[in-house]
């Protein structure tokens, strides 16, 4: 008869190996601490910035290449079509050349400036869209509602220039040589006077939307505006003195639209920040 009954006998090994050993934070009673996980090693900051600014140069070159191709377009149009459409650009003015060469030279720099000018709407919907991403809100949505006025003000510019800055100015100056000269007026010199009263006319003409802009965004406001008025009259009479021909006449025709248009950007401001306050003080 067996003394220990019907019970099996096991060795040490397998008591050990069928019960496996407490963890000694257990049998201690201590908590087992949690497992420690070992973060990640976190990426390059310049290989982050270093894609960032590849993707940057990268969207700027495709505008740039649209932007060229746009003018490349629009000055083989001007070029080509010129014969056409010079007769209203001179006015009827006797022009001459002084050699073969002022010929090339005149073509081309009345096509580009020419071609820049129709382009310009393309080249801001380009600039557009490259400068869109890094904008706040407020200021890509007062970008892409104003963009076409500024357009608008620009042709505006470039209109007041041309039919009443710059029929008056020539005029002036030529019957103020003809008293003791023989007036010879070459094409360049025409043309160079003819940007020199119309372009900056049209870049001055943006002055409502600059405003605008600066006080969206809380540079300026309607008050400012009013406080610094005389200081921005002697700023407005010094910039149309070196953008248009050094007679009284021309510097006057420029200095009384800007003032204008300087008392407009005021008003539209004012407006602007009653509309803003009563919207505030509805919420």
């Amino acid at each position: 008869m067996d003394p220990y009954g019907d019970s099996k006998l096991t060795s040490p090994l397998h008591k050990k190996a069928v019960q496996p050993e407490e963890p000694a934070e257990k049998a201690s009673g201590k908590k087992p601490e949690p497992p420690i996980i070992e973060p990640e090693p976190p990426k390059e900051e310049a290989t982050i910035h270093v894609e960032t600014l590849v993707d940057h140069l990268g969207d700027l070159r495709k505008q740039l290449i649209k932007s060229a191709l746009v003018f490349v377009f629009f000055l083989i149009v001007v070029f080509s079509t010129l014969n056409f459409w010079f007769p209203y650009i001179v006015k009827g003015n006797d022009l001459v050349i002084l050699g073969p060469l002022e010929v090339i030279k005149f073509y081309t720099s009345i096509s580009a400036t020419l071609a820049l000018g129709l382009s310009l709407p393309f080249l801001i919907h380009f600039i557009w869209k490259f400068v869109k991403p890094g904008l706040e809100e407020k200021e890509a949505r007062f970008l892409g509602l104003y963009s076409p006025v500024m357009f608008i003000l620009f042709v505006l510019g470039l209109a007041f220039g041309y039919f009443i800055v710059n029929p008056l100015s020539y005029q002036f100056l030529i019957g103020l040589g003809m008293a003791n000269f023989d007036v010879m007026i070459s094409a360049n010199e025409y043309i160079h006077f003819l940007i020199m009263t119309t372009v900056p006319l049209g870049l001055l003409f943006e002055m409502p939307i600059i405003a605008l802009f600066l006080a969206s965004i809380g540079v300026l406001t309607s008050v400012s505006m009013k406080k610094v008025r005389k200081w921005s009259y002697l700023v407005l009479a010094i910039v149309s003195a070196l953008i248009t021909p050094p007679d009284f006449l021309s510097q006057l025709l420029v200095l009384i639209p800007m003032a204008g248009l300087y008392e407009i950007s005021i008003f539209i401001i004012k407006k602007t920040e009653q509309r803003k306050s009563t919207v505030e003080d509805a919420i």
